[in-house]
């Protein structure tokens, strides 16, 4: 299927054949034969500083998603490059000064509003990200206690790699619940292949707790943060830790083919579609290894109708990679039934 370039917004997806409209004008995936979809990559509100601000058990009347529902939607591009110049600042604004307060758009990044997106686009489960510092954040506990208030949100921890006693505080995240651990080296300001680093890893791999990365330069963050996704600082981890599961979160972002070349090097990496274009979704679909790739839609980033529509029209006619990639794998991961 070739869809038609650009979308006028993002309710023109409703063109394609699984979705469709509310009475309300809202977009809804229409076609429930498509089995139970997991969404890989999901955050709430994230808290800096200052304790949590937002309620992030809040039903807000709309989601104000980073990139505007309302924006022009070309999904032959990497995801972030829909955005108009206004939107990033607007975007980093809310993710730096206001992440002090309960207001911007933030105030609707809440698990109320997470679950209510996932009834209207058929999302089964999602798993939600925190990301922490080694003081003064607790967005784990945040996403920890999402989780408990709904059997639909499985929680991952955030251990940052220069933590003092790092087992005793993973080990802390695991007795409340978490199924993973989260590293955003270009958030947390740490290289993934940093010696604390490697040590977290292998600590997780010992616990049998997956590593979801973000991994790769996306194009819009600060030069350091580019700097430390690059895909080549990944690879000594990967290799020194064999007992852990890696999952590079954007598949790579704008360095996919180097994140598949490590996927098909190594079998205790997978990858993770958030923010893809459709070219490169198709190149997963076409040269990964299909049974270690997950869909990720990164809300509230993006609509999770963005990511899920990608797969869709990449796997069109194979049903067995598109069952795998939207449920299958990620499930047997996480040992999840159906």
């Amino acid at each position: 299927m070739d869809p038609q370039r650009p979308f006028r917004d993002l309710l023109a997806l409703a063109q394609l054949p699984w979705f469709g409209q509310s009475e309300a004008g809202r977009l809804l995936v229409t076609d429930r034969s498509l089995g139970p979809v997991l969404d890989f990559h999901t955050h709430v509100a994230l808290a800096y500083v200052r304790p949590m601000q937002v309620d992030v058990f809040r039903k807000t009347p709309e989601t104000l998603h980073y990139l505007p529902t309302c924006r022009q939607l070309d999904l032959e591009l990497y995801t972030n490059l829909n955005f108009t110049a206004r939107d990033i600042t607007e975007m980093k604004r809310d993710l730096t000064l206001r992440s002090l307060g309960p207001h911007g758009m933030r105030a609707t990044h809440t698990a109320s509003n997470l679950v209510g997106e996932m009834d209207e686009m058929g999302v089964t489960r999602s798993v939600l990200l925190p990301i922490d510092f080694p003081v003064l954040s607790r967005n784990a506990e945040t996403a920890l206690d999402v989780a408990r208030w709904s059997d639909r949100i499985i929680g991952f921890g955030s251990v940052h790699p220069w933590s003092r006693r790092l087992a005793r505080k993973l080990d802390a995240q695991i007795a409340l619940g978490a199924r993973g651990i989260k590293v955003h080296p270009a958030v947390q300001c740490v290289r993934p292949d940093d010696p604390r680093a490697i040590e977290l890893y292998r600590l997780c791999g010992e616990r049998g707790l997956p590593v979801l990365w973000h991994c790769g330069p996306v194009g819009i963050a600060p030069r350091l943060g580019e700097y430390l996704s690059q895909v080549r600082f990944y690879e000594k981890p990967i290799a020194d830790c064999p007992r852990t599961t890696f999952i590079l979160g954007h598949a790579g972002a704008l360095q996919l083919d180097r994140a598949l070349a490590l996927q098909r090097r190594y079998p205790n990496v997978w990858l993770e579609t958030a923010s893809q274009s459709l070219p490169g979704i198709r190149t997963l679909v076409d040269h990964a290894d299909p049974d270690r790739v997950v869909m990720g839609s990164d809300w509230p980033f993006y609509h999770q109708a963005i990511s899920l529509s990608k797969v869709l029209i990449a796997t069109e006619g194979r049903p067995d990679i598109r069952r795998a990639i939207l449920w299958g794998n990620g499930a047997r991961l996480l040992g999840l039934e159906a």
